[in-house]
């Protein structure tokens, strides 16, 4: 679980830094779109739309637009962007590096497209459906930030909810659960008083592929391409990134 650790904690700084652009705005937005059009527009019987609207909340997305998205999820709202799906993509990065990767477009054409470039431009290759889904076990992840509980209280608390492992990283804490679970927990926690900053559903590499410095370097770079396409939702890849690697691969 180290390299998503790794990827977990990068994203998570640089979600920081793009909490006040329009990505982090629209990320949300087409979540609650989604899980709206899907469950239905009330939180309090889905799940999915609930967690996705705390989400959206913690950067601050203003209560306006979350109505607009639900409306526009349930038809009660025609905004011209066309109807949003959900799509993912598979393929390999340089050395071999498995990626998973999950979008929301309303033009599945012009995504594709971008992705297939992205892949080919970092000299990786789009793979088929299936082609590395199997790699991955999906898991629900809960993020703890600034808890004023210690890490054994935290862990005891987390492991009694029916979490499955708890991660502590340089600024926050992560917290793995069953696919299944993810709401149950989050709630349980919540009830415990401790403030969630987000619940996603992730996927987890089942084996980890260690990467040299140079073939590091350009998959960071190939992941940061992904994360700057307004499409991508969540990157996963099998990438096995300890400190050593990381430190070789940031260095230019």
């Amino acid at each position: 679980m180290a390299g998503h650790s790794k990827w977990a904690n990068i994203k998570h700084k640089k979600a920081k830094e793009d909490a006040k652009r329009a990505k982090a705005f629209t990320k949300h937005i087409r979540e609650i779109t989604v899980a709206a059009r899907e469950g239905g527009g009330d939180p309090d019987a889905n799940p999915r739309l609930s967690l996705a609207i705390e989400n959206a909340k913690a950067v601050n997305l203003p209560k306006d637009n979350i109505e607009r998205a639900i409306k526009k999820g349930t038809g009660e709202l025609d905004d011209g962007s066309g109807n949003y799906e959900e799509v993912t993509y598979e393929g390999y990065g340089p050395g071999g590096i498995a990626y998973f990767i999950e979008a929301t477009s309303n033009n599945l054409n012009r995504t594709v497209g971008e992705i297939r470039h992205i892949f080919t431009k970092h000299g990786g290759n789009l793979g088929t459906d299936g082609s590395v889904a199997y790699m991955f076990d999906q898991k629900g992840s809960i993020k703890i930030e600034n808890s004023e509980l210690d890490d054994e209280e935290l862990m005891l608390i987390a492991i009694e909810a029916g979490a499955e492992d708890v991660i502590n990283e340089d600024d926050f804490v992560e917290i793995i659960t069953a696919r299944e679970d993810l709401f149950d927990v989050s709630n349980a926690l919540e009830e415990q008083g401790i403030e969630i900053e987000s619940a996603n559903l992730i996927r987890i590499p089942a084996t980890e592929v260690k990467a040299e410095p140079d073939t590091a370097r350009t998959n960071l770079k190939m992941m940061d391409s992904f994360d700057e396409n307004d499409d991508v939702s969540e990157i996963f890849t099998n990438m096995k990134m300890d400190d050593e690697t990381l430190e070789l691969a940031e260095t230019e």
